[in-house]
């Protein structure tokens, strides 16, 4: 956790937790069980960790100094479930640069 890439691939994973918590746990129970408390938990989570997954990314960005196009491919992953799996995976292939 002590280098950039590090903080990056944390913050990325609890990120990509937190989004597939919300959407495939605490919004159905909200929608379809009519629980919302899951969703609020998790939204907060949620809320916490995407900031910090894209600070971590602009950090990262900026140290390996990238094109802006792998930069969007990183905002774009944090939006969508699994994307940030899958975005790591696509660094990790790259040597991370």
């Amino acid at each position: 956790m002590g280098t950039v890439t590090g903080r990056f691939k944390i913050a990325g994973i609890w990120e990509g937790i937190s989004l597939l918590l919300l959407i495939l746990i605490a919004m159905p129970l909200k929608y379809f069980a009519d629980i919302s408390s899951p969703v609020t938990i998790m939204g907060m989570i949620h809320g916490i960790l995407f900031p910090l997954y894209f600070i971590t990314l602009v950090h990262l960005a900026v140290v390996n100094r990238w094109k802006a196009s792998r930069w969007f491919m990183g905002v774009v992953a944090g939006l969508l479930p699994f994307g940030t799996f899958v975005f790591e995976s696509y660094l990790k292939k790259r040597d991370w640069k």
